[in-house]
């Protein structure tokens, strides 16, 4: 493991940018979201899923239908379709990573989150990592998925990465009909709501639920470990409080009523 940079948590995490559809129009994971993030003085928070041709696309779900009016899995279709799809109820459409990198210019600090089915798939681990590779701006990658984030580690040098920290998401428990991880035996969510995938993903930093606080994993890794952790996703100055007990940073939505969020 080694200490990861000071800008991971210089700043608050705008989760999914800093969108705000019923205001503004501005939708999760869009170019607009972005610059609203950097204009604030955030960083930013993204999700990647893969396209059928193997790209790396900045949107968070597995299937299209609840932020596009089109229906199917996002691995359904190239990049060049899915690129062609605007995001419902905002002016932006969907938008590959090495756009998005290209539009943030290393402007501010992204943490990068591989989105999985746990499915031992890595191309589109490879497909950040080549991303990343070639990006000079602050970057981090993230996932739940233990083995995309070991698969990283162990070969961070060889896929030209060797200098971009990488991180667990977690939380407490691993049960749910609609998530990616509901295919999973108890052996499996144990592990990984125990962390016990930690010799083999070796994480600079964590990110973990909110909903979780107080719970061992991140006090160990942060006060045993001296590992930074960021809380997700905070919502209010209450629960930003609790987090900031807790954690390092916040990733968060919304503006708070407009309080200051850099302490």
């Amino acid at each position: 493991m080694r200490n990861a940079p000071g800008w991971l948590t210089a700043r608050p995490i705008a989760h999914r940018g800093l969108h705000d559809c019923g205001r503004g129009a501005i939708i999760e994971n869009s170019p607009s979201a972005a610059k609203a993030a950097m204009a604030s003085g955030y960083a930013i928070e993204c999700d990647v899923q893969m396209s059928g041709d193997g790209e790396a696309m900045v949107f968070h779900d597995f299937t299209l239908e609840r932020l596009c009016a089109q229906q199917g899995r996002m691995d359904a279709f190239t990049a060049q379709h899915l690129c062609g799809l605007s995001l419902r109820g905002g002016a932006d459409a969907i938008v590959t990573l090495p756009a998005f990198l290209t539009l943030l210019g290393g402007a501010t600090p992204l943490v990068c989150e591989i989105k999985s089915r746990f499915d031992g798939d890595l191309r589109l681990a490879e497909r950040v990592a080549a991303c990343a590779a070639a990006y000079g701006g602050p970057l981090c990658i993230e996932s739940f998925d233990p083995q995309v984030m070991a698969h990283l580690r162990a070969h961070g040098a060889a896929l030209g990465i060797a200098h971009v920290p990488l991180g667990m998401v977690a939380q407490a428990d691993y049960e749910g009909e609609d998530c990616e991880w509901s295919h999973l035996d108890a052996a499996q969510k144990r592990a990984l709501a125990q962390f016990l995938h930690f010799e083999q993903t070796r994480p600079d930093f964590l990110s973990y639920g909110l909903r979780d606080l107080p719970h061992a994993v991140p006090h160990l890794c942060r006060v045993g470990m001296g590992m930074p952790v960021t809380i997700w996703t905070v919502r209010t100055q209450e629960q930003r409080a609790m987090a900031l007990r807790h954690g390092d940073q916040i990733v968060f939505e919304g503006d708070f009523d407009h309080a200051p969020m850099v302490d």
